[in-house]
């Protein structure tokens, strides 16, 4: 089986039973995304205690890309720092848009773990949006401690 078949069955793995998908009663950080040219829409919710994220669910529809990805970062995410989320956000950022393999460190590659499922993405660039959606949508979330509103257009 080839990396590119694995990665396929991983994120329909995640699509279909998708991780964390459900909300939290009181979160201390949440957010709202939206993809309006396709529909994708999730809510994402976290509990930080200190800087650690001690939980991160999500709630929403949309396409298998963007639902895996947000089931994805919800189970890698799970017990990081905040700084240690950004960092994460901005590794997958840079795979989402076609960093070369080359330019990739090997302790980051093997770092981002089942989060390397979403690489293939980079090679459909209308994908691209769908995938990083519950990104941008944690970002805002870890950002603001208050409800907020993004939009991907």
């Amino acid at each position: 089986m080839r990396d590119n078949d694995l990665y396929q069955e991983l994120i329909l793995d995640h699509y279909r039973n998708p991780r964390n998908c459900c909300s939290l009663q009181h979160p201390t950080h949440s957010a709202s995304g939206d993809n309006p040219l396709c529909g994708d829409q999730l809510d994402i919710y976290l509990n930080v205690d200190g800087d650690v994220i001690n939980e991160i669910t999500f709630e929403g529809s949309g396409c298998a890309v963007s639902q895996a990805s947000a089931s994805l970062m919800t189970e890698h995410l799970k017990g990081h720092t905040i700084e240690e989320a950004l960092k994460v956000f901005d590794k997958v950022h840079m795979m989402l848009t076609g960093l070369h393999p080359d330019e990739v460190n090997p302790e980051d590659e093997k770092a981002m773990g089942k989060l390397k499922a979403l690489s293939g993405v980079a090679e459909f660039p209308m994908r691209v949006k769908c995938a990083s959606l519950a990104w941008h949508t944690l970002k805002s979330a870890l950002k603001n401690c208050e409800e907020n509103k993004i939009s991907t257009e």
